[in-house]
């Protein structure tokens, strides 16, 4: 414990410690020795390191109240800094220029987000540390160095906000590029603009844990790094209703594309979650691999390059959740289709289909699994290292169906794109014609046909559109034949056109799955990932087009930017410092000029009868820009007696803001045409195929238009002036991608490379605008909170208003008043090194503060500690006391105890040798009696018989006495178990057991049939009435009255012979039906019957005796065969006894004397058993009647 108080502590409120273990922690300073024993790491950082042990929350809470209310604190929302709060801290101070990435200072740190000092910012020093990970390692037991020592850190290798450069250069700038480069801190800021390098190889920067850090962070108040400057945007978008854009722009190969991915991927990891939404979000992000497949392609730069401009545009809702999106394309490089250099390859989606595509699409396809078949993939092998062709194939066709495409509409999609590819192995021969002129024919018509049988088409109308052009002369037309050039050119037309169009159905077609329903309110954020700036050996019309988007990009980013500084200098009411900058607006009316724009004139040429050739087109461009300052050629150079042997003839130069660019105009009037002849729409408006049919709408020969389509660069100033006016009403955020080298090598640093890039992305200027006037700017309660210490009248607590009390602390400071400016709601600083000095002097101040709280602390534990001690010997004495008195007690218990036993022992033999002669023996006899009877009676109750009704068992009395006593309970126990049965019984099991009671009573011992009914339910209905349509009269008949219903048989008193009947009992009659036609034969009465008789034998034989004076009594006796004669005989009974209170006489005999009708029957034994055959003899009066009749039983 000594160790421990000795050690000195400050207190890190870390939120990446509270965030993984629930509480800040205590770290120990440098200097103060080693740690102690069973220190605690902290599981917030990844590797060991020493530790102070943890702190509980009341202790937490008493330390905190120096530091967190006198000082430190996270810097407050980026709404309240505003757009120019440059030079907030990243890592340890919110507010405070800090490279982010140097070794960590042994100093303590209490602001931003709670991350350990680094030892670049001021008042640190260097400790060790892993650059990769940023985990504090031991610093050695020496004191910490002077604060003067720190000076030589505040170089420009030490800032990770360009703006805090000082001085401001372009090796300085260029020199903290490449020291944050080496430590794999590829972003940087210029204010809230975000510097990315590529770092051509993957960083574990863009995990899920980075996500949540970043999530709700503030932008200053962490390191530099592209979520960041997409959560402010989604943050503005969600909370202020700001729509917000996100520019990317860089050269190719500088990480662009990945840029907006990665915008994309976490607004999509931030947004809410829901079905509905996260189907919108993977839609959304499943767009990038559709797009990339058929819009980038492999260049020398770059492996994944767009070939395309995009702008997409995500619209979310009041909430901030995902609807939907739109996307924009610009300018698709369809000359890649039929020409690319040498080590470069065509888009990624014709590698894709020959190398993922199975075995049976590529046959419907027509096509071959080898690249080097097909022409316009210059007839050679393309591997590209680390890209799998075949996987990105499968998760096209994936991305496609999540994003809504059918079945068929990919089918079509792949099978234009099979045209497409073959159409370059289609050749041409020369040959002539009768009038001796050349002219061209397909050399091999098995592709033609393949590439006919694909869209349905007829190979002849396709042969005769790429060897022949239709020519109208006033009313007529004339069919010309083509040359072989020509005929070549008709087919790379017509390869680029049908690709060209088929990407732009595909982005119609994914904006139709992901476009949000019309009439709901939205929110709309902006991504645009287009070309950069491209300065080639050869530059032609595609570089010229795209040079123009980025100098209309570049005018924009400037002209915001100064109005955004102006707009908060004149919000803060500070005077406006002038900036001077290039005004690029100069070159791009160079260009756009309606009139005499570049453009303008390349489209009248193009329009001009006549012949039309580069020549002339860039003679007129020399004549109208002759006194141009940005513009040059060969001939306005040799007017002014300039000599350039760099400028060829029929080229020209542009004087960019990335620098000086030559456009040689070969191919311009042709690409700007990009005419398509007439035969072809029409030959491809005649195809069968639906898709490629409907990318052809001017081949509709019903809809003939002779006016000539836009020419590409019309068609392209109209789009960027489009994008231009939607990028004015957003609110601009901007990522500058830069690449570090031309070899595409891991971490790699080329500096010349790069500062080409940072000279024409106008980086430099882009800081000097920032930096105009002031250089850091804050709010003047998060300044105020920060700095309050420096002052003793604003510590601890400052009572009046914050600007009056970071008055007070800056006048008695003893800044220079021209270095200070105070706004309406921020305190402007005009030099970076006033606030390296002002944070100098707070790191003094904290260490100062950090010596009060571990001196308080210690006196704290230490009391803490006796207040504890104390607490438990009083407690130990307490339960000593306390154990003590129990053990007195108990023993004075025992003593007593015994005692009392010896007194009872006492009295008991004086008694006893008092009455034990006169009556010991009688008494000793009931007591033995009592003994055994109360032995008996526990042991029978211990052992009871089961409560079965049917076990009968008991057990038997241990004594002879008992035996009397013994059967008497078990009487008594089955009687109350017979009890205990009938109280469980429903009240239809009581009916059932009451007429098995009656059976019993009626046959039990008399009648052999009865043991065989035992065991048989009585049911009472056997014909189901109810179920049979056949006995609806019966049962009408019977109503609700029935007791009993079965089928019988009646013995034929003539003959002795037995017919089948249905006999129904009643609760008033008893009825014999015929079972055929289901009518009544006979309908008695109870009252008509006077008894019954059976045998005693197994037969069912019932005879019913009936009164004579009845309807049916003349005819005599019945007698039946029933087979439920057990259950008939007591339901009868039953019957009668409810209905006339008089029980049924029966009689069971085994000679029945019958009425007059009758013989007499002898029933031999045995006779009706089993449904035998019986003989009855009987005689009647007349002497040697005999009559044998037989009966089933």
């Amino acid at each position: 414990m000594t160790v421990f108080l000795m050690r000195p502590f400050v207190l890190l409120p870390s939120a990446h410690c509270r965030a993984l273990c629930g509480q800040p922690r205590l770290r120990r300073l440098p200097g103060s020795g080693p740690a102690a024993a069973g220190s605690v790491p902290c599981p917030g950082f990844p590797e060991p390191r020493e530790e102070a042990p943890f702190v509980c929350s009341a202790t937490i809470a008493f330390l905190c109240l120096f530091l967190l209310r006198g000082g430190g604190g996270a810097a407050g929302p980026r709404a309240g800094l505003g757009a120019s709060a440059r030079g907030g801290c990243r890592c340890c101070v919110p507010q405070f220029p800090c490279p982010e990435g140097g070794p960590w200072a042994p100093a303590p740190s209490w602001a931003g987000r709670g991350r350990p000092q680094c030892g670049s910012c001021p008042g640190g020093s260097p400790g060790s540390a892993t650059p990769a990970t940023g985990v504090p390692q031991a610093a050695g037991t020496a004191q910490p160095p002077a604060m003067e020592a720190t000076a030589s850190l505040l170089d420009a290798a030490a800032v990770g906000d360009l703006v805090m450069l000082d001085p401001l250069s372009e090796e300085a700038l260029l020199r903290t590029l490449q020291e944050r480069f080496s430590r794999e801190e590829i972003y940087t800021y210029i204010g809230e603009v975000v510097i990315s390098v590529n770092p051509y190889k993957p960083l574990p920067i863009y995990t899920p844990e980075k996500v949540e850090e970043y999530h709700d962070c503030n932008f200053f108040a962490v390191k530099p790094h592209i979520y960041a400057i997409a959560d402010d945007a989604y943050c503005s978008l969600r909370d202020r209703d700001q729509d917000q854009c996100i520019l990317i722009t860089g050269e190719s190969g500088a990480g662009k594309t990945e840029a907006s991915k990665l915008v994309m991927s976490y607004v999509a990891a931030v947004s809410s979650k829901g079905e509905e939404v996260d189907k919108v979000k993977e839609q959304l992000l499943q767009s990038n691999p559709v797009l990339e497949a058929f819009g980038n392609a492999k260049t020398i730069r770059n492996d994944n390059s767009s070939r395309f401009g995009k702008y997409m545009d995500v619209e979310f809702d009041f909430k901030g959740d995902p609807l939907g999106g739109v996307i924009s394309n610009y300018l698709l490089e369809k000359s890649r289709i039929v020409h690319h250099v040498k080590g470069e390859r065509n888009f990624h989606i014709f590698y894709q289909l020959l190398a993922g595509g199975s075995a049976q699409l590529l046959q419907k396809l027509k096509l071959r699994p080898d690249c080097s078949h097909y022409g316009y993939l210059n007839r050679e092998k393309s591997v590209l290292p680390g890209m799998d062709d075949a996987a990105n194939f499968r998760a096209m066709q994936d991305a496609m169906a999540i994003i809504g495409f059918t079945p068929a509409e990919v089918t079509a999609l792949l099978e234009v794109t099979a045209v497409v590819l073959k159409l370059g192995n289609v050749e041409l021969s020369s040959c002539f014609q009768a009038s001796g002129m050349e002219a061209s024919s397909i050399a091999e018509p098995q592709e033609l046909q393949e590439i006919s049988q694909l869209v349905g088409l007829d190979p002849s109308t396709l042969e005769q559109a790429l060897c022949s052009r239709t020519v109208k002369v006033r009313d007529e037309s004339v069919l010309t034949a083509l040359s072989v050039s020509q005929g070549y050119y008709c087919r790379d037309a017509l390869a680029k056109n049908i690709y060209s169009r088929l990407f732009d159905w595909l982005v119609d077609r994914i904006n139709t799955s992901i476009r949000v329903k019309p009439g709901e309110q939205r929110k709309v954020m902006g991504v645009l990932d287009i070309y950069g700036f491209e300065i080639f050996q050869d530059n032609g019309f595609e570089q010229f087009i795209i040079n123009y988007c980025n100098e209309k990009l570049q005018q924009i980013f400037i002209l915001m930017t100064l109005k955004e500084e102006q707009e908060e200098y004149v919000r803060e009411g500070i005077q406006w410092t002038p900036v001077e900058f290039f005004d690029n607006s100069i070159i791009c009316d160079l260009i756009e000029n309606s009139k005499v724009g570049i453009l303008a004139m390349l489209d009248e040429e193009c329009l001009r009868p006549g012949t039309v050739n580069e020549d002339t087109f860039i003679t007129k461009l020399n004549q109208i820009f002759a006194s141009h300052k940005h513009y040059e050629s060969k001939e306005t150079l040799n007017a002014k007696h300039v000599t350039d042997i760099s400028l060829p003839l029929r080229c020209f130069r542009i004087h960019h803001y990335a620098g000086k660019v030559t456009y040689n105009v070969t191919g311009f009037i042709e690409k700007n045409n990009d005419l398509l002849f007439r035969d072809l729409s029409q030959a491809m408006w005649a195809a069968q195929h639906t898709l490629l049919r409907s990318l052809f709408p001017e081949g509709d020969p019903q809809r003939p238009s002779l006016k000539l389509p836009p020419t590409t660069g019309s068609q392209f100033k109209a789009s960027v002036a489009t994008l231009m006016k939607n990028l004015y009403t957003k609110n601009p955020n901007y990522i500058r991608c830069i690449k570090p080298n031309d070899t595409k090598t891991a971490m790699l640093f080329t500096p010349d490379l790069v500062l080409a890039q940072v000279r024409y992305l106008g980086l430099m200027e882009n800081v000097r605008v920032r930096r105009a006037g002031y250089a850091f700017r804050q709010l003047y309660q998060p300044f105020l909170k920060r700095y309050k210490m420096l002052s003793s009248r604003t510590w601890p607590h400052w009572m009046g208003n914050d600007r009056e009390g970071t008055e007070v602390l800056l006048a008695e400071l003893q800044f220079p008043p021209e270095e200070l400016a105070y706004g309406h709601t921020k305190i402007f600083i005009r030099s970076p090194q006033t606030l390296f000095d002002l944070e100098k002097r707070r790191q003094q101040r904290v260490a100062e503060l950090a010596t009060l709280i571990q001196a308080t602390f210690r006196g704290w534990r230490c009391r803490k500690q006796y207040q504890q001690m104390r607490k438990s010997q009083i407690l130990i004495s307490a339960w000593f006391r306390g154990h003590a008195q129990r053990n007195r007690y108990k023993q004075m218990k025992r003593s007593v105890l015994l005692l009392q036993a010896y007194a009872r022992g006492w009295k008991t033999r004086r008694m006893y040798r008092r009455y034990f002669r006169s009556n010991a023996r009688m008494r000793l006899s009931n007591f033995i009696y009592r003994r055994m009877v109360q032995k008996y009676l526990i042991g029978l109750r211990n052992n009871l018989p089961p409560m079965a009704v049917l076990d009968r068992t008991w057990p038997p009395a241990p004594y002879k006495f008992l035996s009397d006593a013994n059967q008497e309970l078990k009487g008594i126990f089955y009687l109350w178990k017979c009890k205990k049965y009938r109280e469980q019984l429903s009240p239809q099991q009581r009916a059932v057991l009451q007429a098995k009671l009656c059976a019993s009573e009626l046959f039990k011992d008399k009648k052999a049939l009865y043991a065989h009914s035992l065991q048989q339910p009585f049911r009472g209905e056997y014909l189901g009435l109810t179920q049979n349509r056949k006995y609806q009269k019966l049962q009408a008949v019977a109503k609700d009255k029935l007791v009993m219903a079965e089928a019988v048989q009646k013995v034929n008193r003539a003959n002795g012979k037995k017919v089948p009947r249905l006999l129904l009992l009643t609760t008033e009659h008893l009825v014999l039906a015929d079972p055929k036609a289901a009518q009544p034969k006979l309908v008695l009465s109870l009252s008509d019957i006077r008894g019954a008789s059976v045998s005693r034998f197994s037969d069912g034989l019932l005879a019913l005796h009936l009164k004579e004076t009845s309807a049916a009594g003349g005819k005599g006796d019945l007698l039946l065969v029933s087979p439920h004669l057990i259950e008939l005989v007591t339901r009868l009974h039953q019957t009668l006894m409810d209905a006339t209170a008089q029980a049924l006489p029966l009689s069971i005999v085994d000679q029945y004397a019958g009425p007059r009708a009758w013989p007499t029957w002898a029933f031999p034994e045995g006779a009706w058993a089993g449904g035998g055959v019986a003989t009855a003899q009987g005689v009647s009066g007349r002497a040697g009647w005999n009559r044998a009749a037989h009966w089933a039983g």
